[in-house]
């Protein structure tokens, strides 16, 4: 009787320490386990810091687009070089691989994921990755003659290729600003007419902040062809994104959009994994601000005017540091022509490659004249999504480090020009970043704030 009355005492221990109680006392969620942040693949870390964004010598062009201003920037991730044609390509395959599945499961369901593990429906299903895509069975053909390959009337010399202009793809996003501005329905203040116009009224339904587009993911391969004027360049045309001669060179004739979508493709993608092996998830993949593009750029460098210091363009053999247009038109002169395989000049100090000339890199913010007057030194960030029917002012992005056709005043650090969103440019690419779960690296459980 006595040993029972002691096991019952220690179940009843047991499932008390299960509850969370402390005892009475402020502990905290308990059993939640250590998380320590793997480095994305071909990502760098980018330490916090702050530092003096804008130009720190005379203003060339004499444009007064921006002034010396001191920032400070969170910690994150940084791709080690520009997107490349093949890691493109591996967003371009997701997508054509994603509406092949959808299209076949009329025949097979096993394309798709209809139910969870408890019979609950999921609406729409999701893909079966698992499910190989026979291309060579003729059923297969034939079910994808009208729905994926051009028609015949468009084919040349008969051949069977994929329609880029049905590779769409459709994505979300949360407006998080839209949803932070003030609900003017609890504001005891009447708001004038046009606030009320441009500010959703209530926060019950956060479906009111969910965003939608559909984007063709293809790359404007032409662009090599209409960006340049009496000149030959079809060739670039024809081969550039396709050929396994350029997989590792930059992606380009990507617009604003597109290199968006391939951000949240990416997101999704690492996402899907870490909750099949039960981790949490991480910050999203997205483009940098151009003051984390900037601070990344000047590797760590006090006033720099490039990326590798400064201040000349060539090192202390006289070689270039960079793909730029060099002299009077010598495209060659340093080495390449037109873009050059990722990753052949030096890092700078933070290990970044390529962060002056190649190709010109998109970044997250709009361009605007004075934004450096008015946005935050904190994370300086001023965005800004473009509607369709909006003046072609406001679709103005901000692209930073110059390319491959530009002369050598744009590989500068500091400067900054722009393209339109919905433009697809033969020397315009990008790379991702990802904000670093917590302050700094080597953070843990009673870390010191001193470092």
């Amino acid at each position: 009787m006595k040993k029972v009355s002691i096991l019952i005492l220690m179940v009843a221990v047991v499932l008390s320490s299960c509850t969370n109680s402390g005892e009475g006392y402020l502990i905290g969620v308990q059993g939640r386990g250590d998380f320590f942040q793997p480095d994305p693949f071909g990502m760098l870390f980018i330490p916090m810091g702050s530092y003096t964004m804008g130009p720190s010598d005379q203003d060339v062009p004499y444009s007064q687009t921006a002034q010396s201003k001191t920032v400070s920037i969170q910690a994150f991730y940084m791709d080690e070089t520009e997107i490349t044609n093949n890691e493109y390509r591996q967003f371009v395959h997701y997508v054509r691989d994603s509406i092949v599945h959808t299209i076949l499961s009329n025949d097979d369901e096993e394309h798709l994921i209809t139910q969870n593990d408890y019979e609950e429906d999921y609406d729409p299903p999701f893909i079966n990755w698992r499910h190989r895509i026979r291309w060579d069975e003729p059923e297969v053909r034939q079910a994808l003659e009208e729905e994926i390959y051009l028609p015949q009337h468009e084919r040349f010399y008969r051949y069977r290729e994929i329609d880029s202009r049905k590779l769409n793809y459709e994505y979300y996003w949360i407006d998080l600003k839209e949803a932070a501005k003030k609900d003017f329905s609890k504001d005891k203040r009447k708001p004038d007419a046009a606030s009320l116009s441009n500010r959703p009224v209530g926060l019950s339904d956060r479906s009111v902040y969910i965003r939608k587009d559909v984007i063709n993911v293809y790359p404007d391969t032409l662009s090599w062809v209409h960006d340049f004027t009496y000149s030959f360049n079809e060739p670039m045309t024809e081969n550039y994104f396709w050929h396994p001669s350029y997989d590792n060179y930059p992606v380009v004739g990507v617009n604003w959009k597109q290199a968006t979508a391939f951000c949240i493709w990416r997101t999704q993608l690492l996402h899907d994994f870490m909750h099949s092996i039960g981790e949490p998830f991480v910050h999203r993949f997205r483009l940098p601000t151009e003051s984390e593009w900037e601070w990344a750029a000047r590797g760590g460098l006090d006033l720099n005017p490039y990326p590798w210091g400064g201040p000349y363009i060539r090192n202390s053999n006289g070689c270039f540091n960079g793909k730029y247009k060099p002299l009077r038109g010598n495209y060659v002169d340093d080495g390449g022509f037109h873009t050059i395989i990722v990753a052949h000049w030096a890092p700078n100090d933070f290990g970044l490659f390529d962060m002056g000339g190649n190709v010109a890199e998109w970044t997250s913010n709009a361009f605007d004249e004075s934004a450096f007057n008015f946005a935050h030194d904190l994370n300086m960030d001023y965005c800004y999504d473009a509607k369709d029917e909006d003046p072609s002012v406001l679709k103005r992005k901000v692209i930073r480090g110059g390319s491959w056709k530009d002369i050598g005043y744009y590989m500068q650090v500091s400067s900054r020009t722009y393209e339109y969103q919905d433009s697809c440019r033969c020397f315009v690419g990008f790379r991702c970043v990802q904000t670093y779960m917590g302050r700094m690296k080597g953070d843990g459980a009673g870390a010191s704030n001193v470092y």
